[in-house]
């Protein structure tokens, strides 16, 4: 199965913004959401979360 990872559009992708272009993707799997390190790709770890608590997560993270 292929995964169709996406990052944000605040990344800076390694120049413009300042973070070196450190940060996640997410890719949405059969089963839930994916997280992963976008430094470490398909070779590092991903973390599953369940629909509803990455929801709350993304409310959370846009509250600020």
């Amino acid at each position: 199965m292929t995964l169709n990872w996406r990052k944000s559009s605040h990344s800076g992708g390694g120049g413009g913004s300042g973070n070196g272009g450190d940060c996640v993707e997410v890719a949405y799997g059969p089963t839930g959401p994916l997280v992963r390190d976008s430094k470490t790709g398909d070779t590092g770890r991903m973390l599953h979360a369940a629909p509803t608590a990455f929801d709350a997560l993304l409310h959370t993270i846009k509250r600020g």
